[in-house]
């Protein structure tokens, strides 16, 4: 357990007297692990899952039958870190501003990459602003593989057109994590664009996510006439 390490080594102190934010990634996760294993500490345990799923995104992207499968993880500790990450998931969705101004593709990215990096399938999501761009509220669109047949564009407007909002940017990923668009990406956005004229509201972009990086089609002229 945890106080069986020194306690200058131990999270929990460390976390009293220096504060979460000095902790390392894996002092935070045997914090939650709470138990080593048989000849290995918890600390260690942290650091040896950390490693096995190339850090806080493979362990977020695991699954709970995956975590199980670890030696030393078992159903309750699995399910205990499952459960952390998705209290930092639902904590980094509602965002530290409740309605934060977009100025650039850049402040999109950041409200939304940590979460959307992750997703297994592809998603889409619609940002909606008012007229200072100004975040009415993010909506999910859809889920699973995107293509023009699939996406309709009256279901990515139909929030849009219910909060009378002023504009729309839409953001979808590639669980590949290649953020690079697709001709299908392009053709979708021209779509979206026609319609958004058509409906007075303006599709100021469309974002591509991948692993910690993020395409904007309108900064490379896709989609955009």
């Amino acid at each position: 357990m945890i106080r069986d390490l020194p306690v200058d080594l131990r999270p929990r102190e460390r976390m009293v007297y220096a504060g979460s934010g000095a902790l390392s990634t894996a002092e935070l996760l045997a914090i939650i692990l709470r138990m080593g294993g048989r000849g290995e500490n918890v600390l260690r345990m942290a650091e040896r899952l950390l490693s096995q799923f190339g850090g806080l995104p493979g362990l977020a992207q695991a699954s709970h039958d995956e975590l199980c499968l670890v030696h030393g993880i078992g159903e309750a500790k699995a399910t205990q870190i499952k459960a952390a990450l998705e209290l930092g998931r639902r904590l980094l969705a509602t965002s530290p501003h409740e309605r934060p101004q977009v100025r650039s593709p850049a402040d999109v990215a950041n409200l939304l990459m940590l979460e959307m990096s992750l997703l297994e399938q592809e998603h889409l999501r619609a940002v909606l602003l008012d007229t200072k761009n100004v975040v009415i509220r993010v909506v999910n669109v859809y889920a699973g593989n995107l293509n023009t047949a699939v996406v309709r564009v009256g279901e990515v407007f139909r929030e849009a057109i219910r909060a009378n909002c002023a504009s729309i940017i839409v953001v979808h990923n590639h669980p590949s994590g290649d953020p690079t668009p697709s001709p299908e990406d392009v053709r979708v956005t021209e779509q979206l664009v026609e319609a958004g004229r058509l409906l007075d509201i303006d599709v100021l972009d469309h974002l591509v996510i991948g692993r910690n990086r993020y395409v904007s089609l309108k900064e490379r002229g896709l989609g955009f006439r």
